[in-house]
């Protein structure tokens, strides 16, 4: 199964069999002061600096997020989306749990953008999907059900059912629902890693979708976090994972993910790779990093 997404002129798939997709992260004021900042005085020359900088090392889509209490958000989401489309040519994955935030970055996206999210609450489906639908968008789809987190692979398989389910009867192809299986931090439960590859490994068995996670959160709380995110995510993609909201500005965990492209197949002639490499030595001899 392969998801299509669409920016200015570049085009995503998104799909198992295909090079891991990043999703760059940091245009997200949470935790952002400086961009928080930025968004209040109406700057928006620090979100094209990070848009450009995360494609330069490698974000094959960028998540666009605004949430910075009492800021109109309606009108900062349009603005940040068209600044962001000016830099970078790549899709653009739309973030807000709010109806009216969604439909006005949407109306700014070119191409065709993934909306980031939607989960199984009724509340959430009937007011994500029909967005969704219109602005002929994919979604990625929150394991959450109307009782919270559900704690087994088998409920959140069922979460993710229902929502493909009440998506198809919009008539949003499977294609474009690109399920979230949640990880909750290891710091608070050793067994929470286990139990999302657990969920990826039913899901792709039993529904065939395309996998996104937020998969940082694993190791909130804990020391040198940025090994065992790394880790992590070389064990994800061998189950499945297709896509990950990452920060691409991050050296361990984009390395883990070229390097599992490479040992999967999904790198032809280690070409990722070496140009990572060099990439890497490059900004090392100028006395640069990849961080922002």
């Amino acid at each position: 199964m392969h998801t299509l997404l669409k920016g200015n002129t570049k085009e995503v798939v998104i799909g198992s069999d295909r090079p891991f997709v990043m999703i760059g992260e940091k245009i997200n004021p949470t935790g952002n002061k400086k961009l928080a900042a930025a968004f209040q005085a109406g700057d928006l020359e620090m979100v094209k600096h990070l848009a450009a900088r995360q494609v330069t090392w490698g974000a094959d889509v960028l998540d666009v997020n605004v949430g910075v209490p009492g800021l109109d958000e309606i009108r900062m989401i349009g603005a940040v989306v068209r600044a962001v489309a000016d830099a970078v040519d790549i899709p653009l994955c739309i973030d807000s749990g709010k109806q009216e935030i969604l439909a006005a970055g949407l109306a700014a996206c070119p191409g065709k953008p993934l909306v980031n999210s939607v989960n199984a609450e009724e509340a959430q489906l009937s007011a994500i999907l029909p967005i969704v639908k219109d602005r002929g968008a994919a979604v990625i789809g929150l394991t959450i059900t109307d009782a919270g987190i559900p704690k087994s692979p088998e409920e959140r398989l069922a979460a993710a059912g229902k929502i493909i389910e009440r998506a198809a009867k919009l008539g949003i192809p499977g294609e474009d629902v690109i399920i979230d299986p949640l990880v909750m931090t290891v710091g608070s439960d050793s067994k929470a890693a286990l139990i999302t590859l657990q969920t990826i490994e039913l899901i792709r068995r039993e529904l065939g979708s395309n996998i996104n996670l937020g998969a940082s959160n694993v190791s909130f709380g804990l020391p040198d976090r940025p090994v065992l995110n790394a880790a992590f995510l070389s064990m994800l993609m061998a189950r499945g994972l297709a896509a990950a909201i990452t920060n691409p500005l991050e050296p361990a965990a984009k390395t883990a993910i070229l390097a599992s492209d490479l040992f999967m197949g999904h790198d032809s002639h280690a070409g990722r790779w070496l140009k990572d490499f060099r990439q890497r030595e490059k900004a090392k001899q100028e006395g640069g990093s990849t961080r922002s």
